[in-house]
């Protein structure tokens, strides 16, 4: 569905960036219900790597085909040779903490599991992004496209992704939809909005993706951040941009009355 870009003055005289260093490549959000951009900010139609917000859709992925079960199934045990670039993936993990935590191993069993062939029809039926899950050079297309290789998507096909998630139309099972929503809610609800959503970083570059709703209206968003040299190092930007965001959404809801 085209997506529709609406962008009142009013909007511009938010600040341009709340994160107190990192730049604010995009921010937009979409009505759910018709796909319209109620809210575009920055350049948004730029593809870059989807990073872990890719999860949601693996996610979708993993319970349509029966390898992920439930919010804690199935547990799998982290093994030498995975990735291993935080400590905390250096644990048993389940669906709750591989998204919690955005364990990339976890992921990359997911992927397995599909085998290339299934995977690569999953990621064009859901016409995310520009598809192209081949790899590179160094990077195995079934484990890593997603992170600073060949996959690649922009704000605003994020948008059109998630309203067809929120919508329920890709093709995949309801177990799928109602799981991938319980274990990508937030714990916190700002303004009594209820949201799910999932961060992502790479190549100096987070992303927060998801949806929102409150009193039958939902709206799905992205926000899309280049970290700065002077942001602290020891926060992803992934959780720069989810925290920024969140303390912005709910006034730029209010500006158009809803």
């Amino acid at each position: 569905m085209r997506l529709y870009k609406i962008i009142p003055a009013v909007l511009f005289s938010l600040s341009v960036c709340s994160i107190a260093n990192a730049a604010e490549l995009c921010a937009a959000v979409a009505d759910a219900n018709n796909g319209k951009v109620i809210f575009e900010r920055g350049e948004c139609s730029q593809q870059v790597t989807p990073a872990s917000t890719f999860k949601i859709a693996i996610s979708l992925m993993g319970y349509d085909s029966g390898f992920l079960k439930d919010e804690h199934t199935p547990m799998l045990p982290y093994r030498q040779g995975y990735v291993d670039w935080n400590e905390s993936w250096l644990h048993p993990t389940d669906p709750t903490k591989w998204i919690h935590d955005s364990v990339v191993w976890y992921s990359q069993q997911v992927t397995t599991s599909l085998g290339k062939e299934r995977f690569t029809a999953y990621v064009k039926e859901f016409q995310y992004g520009n598809a192209d899950v081949s790899g590179d050079a160094e990077n195995d297309g079934l484990t890593m496209s997603w992170i600073s290789s060949s996959l690649r998507i922009s704000p605003l096909e994020q948008l059109s992704f998630l309203m067809r998630v929120v919508n329920r139309q890709l093709g995949v099972s309801k177990h799928a939809y109602d799981m991938t929503d319980v274990i990508t809610k937030l714990e916190k609800s700002p303004d009594g909005w209820e949201i799910h959503g999932k961060t992502g970083a790479a190549s100096g570059l987070g992303w927060y993706v998801g949806w929102a709703s409150k009193k039958g209206r939902t709206f799905t968003f992205a926000r899309l951040i280049r970290r700065d040299k002077s942001d602290p190092q020891d926060v992803s930007a992934g959780v720069l941009a989810r925290d920024a965001f969140i303390s912005e959404f709910p006034k730029v809801i209010d500006s158009f009355g809803h």
